[in-house]
């Protein structure tokens, strides 16, 4: 009762700032930005949350906390008590993230946590309220978000090589010499892509085919002229002002790769690197690679493809530890000492013997 006698009211609930984070990679449109700010916003209206900040990662992983932009910001706001908030809404635990090791998303939870921001989860069936059956729910749910992207990475590498096996592309760039031609799942062609240009239904697929005639001839004048160098084939080519299928100057590398992949004799190969779930670049051995031979139209004869690698490989020689050591030991009897200053150097020179085809070419063919 009041003091004129009356009876008061209920008492109007404090309303609580609020923050909400969204995220979406490409896996499900369930979890598409709209859907989970309808949802939040449903939410805080329950609760009498007012969302006065949002934080966002739209399309992105949640594997880790890089390339998470949003994620930094709501982490840097809070701990740099620039926050006006108390509380962070998310849609549910994979959406804060998918992480591998479950303790790194307990610890970015945990941060907000220490500076006075609860995280809460307007999805899941429990309260995030550090209870025992909620932490236990929570530590299963992060488990489900980590298995679950173990399983999509198995599942799309599986349909990866599936792929490549029927002879369509796995993806990357065409190579100097190739084009990318658009197939719809017959295998009737629809378009050329361009650079950066990709596929628009997920029933057509991609297969590489012969380019443009003066690319060929500079292609097929780099095997032939695999007798030098690749440094010096580059040189070369930038003498004559060509370039990569990417417009930029030839370099080392860049000769190297187009004349070691079995695509320019019709090979399709695939895993010869792998990167999955952001663990380090492994190298597989050619055990594990995916291929199909014969499915594109070759560049250059399996004969010559052949001595190239031949002289790859004679360039890659080591010679073994013990004959350093006796040429070395040689030369200390010979000259009494082996510092640097008292060694010259002798000159070696490399004759590849190749028959059957003319490798006195100088110069690349112009375009």
């Amino acid at each position: 009762m009041n003091k004129s006698g009356g009876t008061t009211g209920p008492r109007e609930r404090r309303r609580v700032r609020a923050a909400q984070y969204l995220r979406m990679s490409t896996d499900r449109q369930i979890y598409s930005i709209d859907n989970q700010r309808d949802a939040i916003r449903n939410y805080a209206n329950v609760m009498g949350y007012d969302i006065v900040a949002t934080y966002e990662d739209p399309g992105r992983s949640g594997l880790s906390l890089g390339g998470r932009p949003g994620l930094q910001r709501l982490l840097k706001d809070v701990e740099g008590r620039r926050a006006d908030f108390e509380t962070v809404v998310v849609y549910d635990v994979s959406r804060w993230g998918r992480f591998q090791n479950t303790d790194e998303s307990a610890s970015y939870e945990y941060r907000c946590q220490i500076a006075g921001v609860r995280i809460e989860f307007c999805a899941e069936l429990f309260v995030n309220d550090g209870s025992i059956g909620s932490d236990v729910l929570k530590a299963i749910k992060r488990s489900m978000a980590a298995e679950y992207s173990r399983m999509l990475s198995n599942r799309v590498f599986a349909g990866q090589s599936r792929i490549v096996k029927l002879g369509f592309s796995g993806g990357g760039p065409a190579g100097y010499g190739f084009r990318r031609l658009l197939v719809d799942g017959s295998g009737n062609p629809k378009a050329m892509l361009h650079r950066n240009e990709r596929k628009g239904l997920a029933t057509d697929r991609v297969i590489l085919v012969p380019g443009p005639k003066d690319e060929i001839a500079i292609e097929r004048w780099m095997f032939n002229q695999f007798v030098k160098t690749e440094a010096e084939i580059a040189t070369a080519l930038n003498a004559r002002g060509l370039v990569t299928e990417r417009g930029r100057p030839w370099t080392k590398a860049c000769v190297g790769t187009v004349l070691a992949s079995e695509k320019y004799i019709g090979n399709n190969v695939w895993n010869r690197i792998s990167h999955k779930l952001l663990h380090n670049r492994v190298r597989n051995p050619p055990s594990a690679f995916v291929r199909a031979d014969n499915v594109f139209k070759p560049l250059v004869s399996r004969a010559l493809f052949n001595r190239a690698q031949a002289t790859k490989r004679a360039r890659a020689y080591l010679i073994p530890d013990e004959h350093l050591l006796a040429d070395l030991t040689k030369l200390l009897k010979e000259r009494g000492s082996c510092r640097h200053q008292s060694l010259t150097p002798p000159r070696i020179v490399i004759q590849p013997v190749f028959t059957g085809i003319d490798l006195e070419v100088s110069r690349p063919p112009t375009s």
